[in-house]
């Protein structure tokens, strides 16, 4: 069955001509809805792919559609909210984050999930990391959601998934984009989803020298940077009504009142967009994918999640702009 079913999917390009199309989503947090937008906007086109690869948000939005959840996914996005937020948040940190997975992904897990990644009816792999050793894992087989709940792992925010004897963490920590994993598995034109793009200073809104040099790839405004002000607040709130010391210090440290330096949550979110910043770019110059999409998200921070449908939208008009640059790709390769 494994042989038979691996051999169907690889036999011939989904778009009719002879080459297959390979879709890298990337990492991103909260930012990946936009995902889903470019999804939308790909199949409005009748470009269909024929392998699609993810780290971590990329990889969960990824499964989502080839187990064809794509709109149940974007009706929770729509409705979570902050209340829905906070009703997944683990404030103890007992289980290694400040999400509880299980909450998260507890409406995933059905008849639907429950498969095996050989059995897809089209190519899927993910990118995790291994904890100990810092390698690049990609999961290629076996059961199809630890492979997403590994490879959305993000450190601080979700817990560590043990798979195979390895615990293993968010795969945007070595390739936050995995054109290399596309390639790997055959496609032949990569089509790449950097959500971001404009996290370093040359890139963010308001610098005028990065305003003039750059192209806009997609409509609409920036309103600034990341912010959490909402969601530190609703937890600060929260944590201040439990007496004792372990919760009022997270509180202190998520209250914006008490101090003008970056609170916790900040602190994390901007250490991470960092490290996905260097490292994407890093992976890029030297694994370029033949069409880059790369929605300008740079006001929505990583926990905003509340944003889904705006995210949804960039990542629909950064897509549907891209059209003829992919059509072009096909054509020459």
């Amino acid at each position: 069955m494994l042989g038979q079913n691996i051999g169907n999917r690889n036999a011939e390009s989904r778009n009719g001509s002879g080459l297959k199309i390979g879709l890298a989503l990337g990492s991103g947090a909260a930012r990946g809805w936009a995902h889903i937008g470019v999804l939308r906007a790909l199949e409005e086109s009748g470009i269909e792919p024929d392998i699609i690869c993810g780290t971590s948000i990329g990889a969960a939005v990824g499964a989502a559609y080839l187990t064809d959840q794509l709109d149940e996914l974007q009706a929770w996005a729509l409705k979570m909210g902050w209340l829905g937020m906070l009703g997944i948040i683990d404030l103890t940190f007992r289980r290694g984050g400040l999400v509880a997975s299980e909450k998260a992904f507890e409406r995933f897990h059905n008849e639907r999930t429950d498969v095996r990644i050989e059995d897809l009816p089209l190519g899927f792999a993910s990118v995790a990391t291994d904890l100990s050793t810092g390698r690049e894992i990609w999961l290629r087989e076996g059961p199809l959601l630890p492979a997403v709940l590994a490879s959305a792992a993000m450190p601080g925010l979700f817990p560590a998934v043990r798979h195979e004897g390895r615990w293993l963490v968010d795969g945007a920590l070595v390739n936050p984009v995995p054109v290399s994993l596309c390639r790997a598995l055959g496609a032949d034109v990569v089509v790449a989803v950097n959500l971001n793009s404009e996290l370093s200073p040359l890139g963010r809104p308001g610098n005028a020298k990065a305003e003039a040099k750059r192209e806009p790839v997609t409509a609409g405004g920036d309103a600034g940077s990341p912010t959490f002000s909402h969601l530190t607040g609703q937890i600060s709130t929260w944590l201040g009504r439990k007496p004792n010391r372990r919760t009022r210090f997270l509180a202190d440290q998520l209250d914006h009142s008490r101090a003008q330096i970056p609170n916790a949550l900040e602190v994390m979110a901007g250490s991470i967009d960092i490290m996905q910043d260097r490292i994407t770019r890093s992976r890029l110059a030297g694994e370029p994918p033949d069409v880059l999409i790369a929605p300008r998200l740079a006001h929505i921070g990583i926990l905003e999640f509340d944003r889904a449908a705006e995210a949804v939208e960039i990542g629909h008009a950064a897509a549907s702009m891209l059209r003829p640059s992919i059509e072009l790709a096909l054509r020459r390769a």
